[in-house]
């Protein structure tokens, strides 16, 4: 009777580490396809996040208006502060710009209509005077708006004009 004793409890022995080993192999297949279904998850959550960080704005075409009246002098109007170093005469300048015309608001230039920002030198006679005038002293980074009268312009042919200029490098 010992001898059946023995088989029996050694039995149930083995049963039971077996059993356990059954148990811990599933919760590791359930733990690993738990896992497995959030990576599937995290680009979701990630896009999420994404769409939710605020949009750069100069990424974003600006809506230009018409002024009004007539430009007796250069005004220089800042519409999104820059963070970036002061832009200085003879710089080369990376920048979207929408020209429209002052008493009409009617686009007559864009690079946002090109999709490729303008590069340049700054304050070295080689653009129009107003831009001469106005963007050294800018900071990249900032959107600004520049009323420029037609002497600083293209003359009288093109009028009185409004650029909105985002400077997105000096160097």
């Amino acid at each position: 009777m010992s001898d059946t004793f023995d088989t029996t409890s050694r039995g149930r022995a083995i049963a039971g580490v077996l059993t356990a080993v059954l148990v811990f192999a599933v919760l590791a297949a359930v733990v690993f396809w738990v896992r497995s279904g959030d990576s599937d998850a995290t680009p979701t959550a990630a896009a999420a996040t994404r769409s939710a960080a605020p949009v750069d704005p100069l990424t974003v075409e600006p809506e230009v208006t018409a002024g009004t009246g007539t430009l007796e002098k250069l005004t220089i109007k800042e519409l999104i502060p820059g963070t970036g170093p002061v832009v200085t005469a003879g710089q080369t300048i990376t920048v979207n710009y929408k020209l429209v015309s002052y008493t009409t608001g009617d686009v007559i230039d864009s690079s946002w209509a090109t999709k490729a920002p303008f590069s340049t030198r700054i304050g070295t006679g080689e653009l129009i005077k107003g831009w001469d005038q106005g963007i050294p002293g800018q900071k990249v980074g900032s959107r600004i708006q520049l009323d420029v009268p037609q002497d600083l312009a293209y003359g009288p042919q093109r009028g009185d004009l409004r650029f909105v200029v985002d400077i997105l490098d000096a160097k």
